[in-house]
């Protein structure tokens, strides 16, 4: 029963590799009295392959099939009803794949671009502190960095030998001067002619400049004044309400004439810097306005583009351009992140959305809808991108559905459609040598 059960099967696979053997095969004889002639030829395993040439397959190593014009008739039938590259996806396949279409728009309209910026100090609202002299620091107080001051607090004290000669002069000077503190805390004005007075005033303004050039600030020269005693130490407080940028020294530290001491920003006018591709750039006007919000916050501030010119970022494709925004209440940090909103108004034009249209660098097309399900690919001219939507210049009109989602799965479908070129055949028909060493081990392996 088993040897019988064997022997038909055996005659039923023969009998079927027969049959496909004689349908990629024909007989030559049969060829030869046919009155069908064959128009091209085509790879059995991937039909789209044409030639017009009998020959091995490029991809698998077998021997392409000859095509009949009786059977190229209903293909030419099946290619009228649906032409070479259109994709046909019925619409329940559409809401599983994520297919989604939307209408091409023709208008002028304001377009929302988003972008990230990041919050930076004015430059001319920051302030170095620097040395004057040599010298040793005494004492720091809450000058770490991040720590907001008020103006003219005092945040560090110092040590000069340089201050005792200057604040000696200037004690002297004020005792002969009229108007001036004696050391009894009583104003005097001596009887001195007025060519002297006037020496003398200068005198005191020269040892007041002095001071301050050694980095005294004008409320510790009037406390010397008033109390007339020398300072054991000089005051080092902020110029301005702010927040402590970097801080270079410490408690008991030397220090050389012109070091550093602080860099604080006056942090109640910000900046915010954000990249925005280069066609959106040249709509972008200063003065206008922009929507600065906080990403954990979720607040809103306004600003304004300023004056200054957009600049090209290296690599090109987008410009850097600069917002000015009200802080009053320090919500904005250096360096902190944001998103920005401007609206800007665009020209009359069709566009789509970006995800639309299939770029290869040097082609781009979309897939147009068609009312029986059907997707046409279509080559376009691209033009300026604007936030979420592209301009296109040529090959789509207003009011045409194209493919907005799931692109990709309509692209390679159509791909897979789509008749070989000619340029993807070897010259003469002539397989290269990849081909040529698949057809021989295909040939080693299944020998004739």
């Amino acid at each position: 029963m088993r040897r019988s059960t064997l022997a038909i099967f055996v005659v039923a696979a023969f009998a079927a590799v027969s049959f496909g053997f004689a349908r990629y095969y024909p007989n030559p004889q049969a060829q030869g009295n046919s009155h069908h002639h064959i128009i091209y030829y085509v790879d059995p395993m991937h039909p789209s392959y044409k030639s017009d040439k009998p020959g091995i397959a490029p991809d698998c190593g077998m021997k392409l099939v000859p095509v009949y014009q009786d059977d190229n008739a209903s293909t030419a039938s099946n290619a009228t009803a649906i032409p070479d590259g259109d994709v046909k996806i019925d619409s329940n396949s559409q809401r599983q794949l994520g297919i989604r279409v939307t209408a091409a728009e023709k208008g002028g309209t304001a377009q929302m671009v988003r972008v990230v910026g990041r919050v930076s100090p004015e430059d001319n609202r920051i302030y170095s502190i620097n040395s004057g002299v040599d010298g040793f620091i005494r004492e720091t107080y809450n000058d770490s960095v991040g720590m907001l001051v008020k103006k003219d607090q005092k945040i560090a004290a110092y040590y000069a030998p340089d201050f005792v000669a200057a604040a000696s002069g200037f004690l002297a000077a004020t005792e002969r001067i009229p108007g001036s503190v004696g050391k009894d805390g009583a104003r005097f004005t001596p009887n001195f002619p007025g060519t002297i007075a006037k020496e003398g005033v200068r005198s005191i303004q020269g040892y007041t400049d002095h001071l301050r050039n050694l980095g005294m600030s004008d409320d510790q020269i009037k406390r010397m004044a008033d109390s007339r005693e020398l300072p054991d130490s000089i005051d080092i407080v902020s110029p301005t309400e702010g927040l402590i940028l970097s801080r270079n020294i410490s408690r008991g530290q030397h220090f050389d004439h012109m070091m550093e001491f602080y860099k604080i920003a006056d942090l109640s006018h910000v900046w915010v810097v954000a990249e925005v591709y280069e066609d959106e750039a040249q709509y972008l006007r200063p003065g206008n306005s922009a929507q600065i919000i906080l990403r954990d916050q979720g607040r809103r501030m306004t600003a304004q583009i300023t004056d200054s010119l957009p600049q090209s970022e290296p690599g090109g494709g987008t410009d850097k351009i600069r917002l000015e925004v009200d802080n009053p209440s320090y919500l904005l940090r250096p360096d902190m992140l944001v998103d920005v909103e401007i609206s800007v108004r665009i020209p009359t034009a069709v566009t789509v959305p970006i995800d639309a249209v299939v770029d290869s660098g040097q082609h781009a097309r979309v897939y147009v809808e068609h009312g029986d399900e059907t997707f046409e690919p279509r080559e376009v001219e691209i033009g300026r991108r604007m936030g979420d939507q592209i301009e296109i210049l040529q090959g789509v009109q207003s009011g045409e559905r194209v493919v907005s989602a799931a692109t990709f799965f309509v692209d390679s479908e159509s791909r897979m459609k789509m008749p070989a070129s000619p340029a993807s055949m070897p010259p003469d028909n002539k397989p290269s040598d990849k081909h040529e060493h698949m057809a021989s081990v295909q040939t080693m392996r299944d020998p004739m």
